[in-house]
């Protein structure tokens, strides 16, 4: 019996997965040189693939970019005051709100860019946020 369960084993964690996964892997390298991510350290080639775990929330509020606002008016002053107050995984949360991960894309944090914009509605007191995670971009009324 042990014998059995082994060779079943094998052939299911192994063998019949084993053209399919030539069939892709021919693919990723087809599109996606082995050469060019040899010069990659592991730790790196999976910060650059599934982002930055870890957000400094202090270098994001820095690198913030403002479409008809001022880093010095009272809703961006409010609206920093309440993020940070958050916890990290409320946090977390509103960043997949505004960008679709909770996760900070590339390897380098200081050169990601988000954008806060005012929407100018007439009554901003009855529009809600809204996020373009496309573009990085939260519309916060005033």
């Amino acid at each position: 019996r042990k014998e059995y369960v082994d060779l079943y084993v094998n052939y299911v964690f192994n063998e019949s997965v084993q053209k399919p996964f030539q069939n892709f892997m021919r693919g990723f390298i087809r599109g996606c040189p082995a050469r060019n991510w040899k010069m990659f350290l592991p730790i790196e080639l999976q910060v650059i693939l599934q982002g930055q775990t870890t957000v400094d929330w202090h270098l994001l509020e820095k690198n913030v970019i403002y479409g008809l606002y001022n880093k010095t008016d009272q809703t961006i002053k409010d609206f920093w005051t309440v993020l940070h107050k958050l916890s990290e995984e409320k946090k977390k949360m509103f960043l997949v709100f505004w960008s679709g991960s909770d996760r900070i894309r590339g390897y380098q944090p200081k050169c990601f860019r988000f954008c806060i914009v005012d929407p100018q509605e007439e009554n901003p007191d009855e529009v809600l946020p809204t996020a373009s995670v496309c573009s990085l971009t939260f519309f916060l009324p005033r």
